[in-house]
């Protein structure tokens, strides 16, 4: 019996093709998943959200496997950066909204699934609309915004969400699913503080990695839908790709969780932005704090007519080394502190990272010690090669 009824009551009612059995020939002589397990691979239905270095691995594994009906939700483009990892997309999709990259992918591995796609970001006035047609909803993202509001709908609607995340060596893995175990509130109460964790496109991520972890979000997944094996309710499995080791945490249901407890107080979807003191995942990039800004060919114009500004760069001395804005002094953020006594409070100062993390970080250490003339670089270093030097190579 799978783990969840709803899926073995429609299998009971599906029939496999002769070229379907040839297919999972190899799931179908195993005791543990028969042709019984198989019909209910096709009778479910699962959505995943995010189509990138997690989703590559997963939504591969699930077409393969043979889960009937897999929902696809993504509002991003492929990107040169993404293909080190995002194993489904390919060079040719470069500009390809993901999810018609990803489906494309899906049903030429397999033709016998449906593939629905939604080319938008996951959203409060979205997703219990999306969600609710879906028997297991799988976390691929990399946000806190959309981690919790994925949770949010799972445990409003009675569903089990199978998260992962990665970053740099590390990744994580557990099955959250209120109705057995804890929920995501039970382990993050509460999300960082904006700008406090880096993101994979700051901090880095080996592009292997997602494989392993997305990989093991699919296990879980057909796990559910079969009925077999223990389920990671209420285990986080961390795994460390550099030491090759993975070791297991005890999540406990939290008696004061504020939407899966016995005195719960959310009862719908909240404004998750909000929530988590960020901008929506699908906005523009902007700033974490009010930071005023100089475009590149300003910035450029003003260098070149010999006015006195130090550039600052804030990245680390090997992101340096790949390209860097001329006359720029290299300060890490994290020996800013300790090299504050190197910047003149008097000069005015251009700070640029890759993203905007590092330079929010960067001013708020330089406005505490009393600087004024501060800007950020609009863009970053991807501005000033998009708009002064277009040589330059970008990361």
């Amino acid at each position: 019996m799978s783990h969840i009824p709803e899926i073995a009551q429609r299998a009971a009612n599906v029939e496999l093709t002769n070229e379907e059995i040839k297919r999972y020939s190899r799931h179908l002589i195993m005791p543990e998943v028969t042709i019984e397990g198989q019909k209910r691979l096709k009778a479910a239905k699962v959505l995943v959200v995010g189509t990138g270095g997690l989703g590559s691995p997963l939504l591969a594994y699930l077409a393969a496997a043979g889960v009937g009906t897999i929902g696809i939700v993504d509002f991003d483009t492929v990107d040169y950066s993404n293909l080190q990892r995002q194993i489904l997309h390919k060079t040719s999709s470069i500009g390809k909204p993901k999810v018609q990259s990803a489906a494309e992918a899906m049903k030429d591995i397999n033709p016998h699934i449906e593939v629905k796609t939604y080319n938008m970001a996951l959203r409060a006035e979205n997703a219990m609309e999306l969600a609710k047609e879906y028997d297991i909803i799988v976390d691929g993202t990399d946000n806190f915004a959309t981690r919790y509001l994925t949770n949010d709908v799972c445990v409003l609607l009675g569903k089990p969400n199978v998260y992962g995340s990665i970053f740099r060596f590390d990744g994580q893995v557990t099955v959250f699913w209120a109705e057995k175990g804890p929920c995501y509130r039970c382990l993050y109460p509460e999300p960082p503080d904006p700008g406090l964790v880096p993101t994979c496109a700051e901090g880095g991520v080996l592009g292997v990695l997602p494989g392993v972890v997305g990989t093991m979000q699919a296990i879980e997944t057909v796990k559910l839908i079969v009925g077999i094996g223990d389920l990671a309710v209420g285990r986080l499995i961390l795994f460390d790709a550099l030491k090759m080791k993975m070791r297991e945490l005890k999540i406990r249901k939290d008696p004061t969780c504020p939407i899966c407890g016995p005195n719960a107080t959310i009862k719908e979807l909240v404004d998750y932005d909000q929530f988590c003191g960020t901008a929506p995942v699908d906005a523009p990039v902007k700033k974490l704090l009010a930071i005023p800004e100089i475009a590149p060919k300003e910035l450029q114009s003003k260098l070149a007519n010999g006015e006195k500004i130090v550039v600052l760069d804030v990245r680390e001395p090997h992101e340096f080394k790949i390209c860097a804005v001329p006359t720029a002094k290299l300060i890490p953020v994290g020996d800013l502190p300790k090299r504050i006594h190197e910047l003149d409070s008097a000069d005015d100062i251009v700070i640029y990272c890759k993203g905007e993390i590092r330079t929010g970080q960067a001013f708020r250490i330089l406005q505490q010690a009393g600087f004024k003339k501060l800007k950020a670089l609009e863009g970053g270093i991807e501005g000033w090669a998009e708009d002064v030097d277009p040589s330059m190579p970008t990361y």
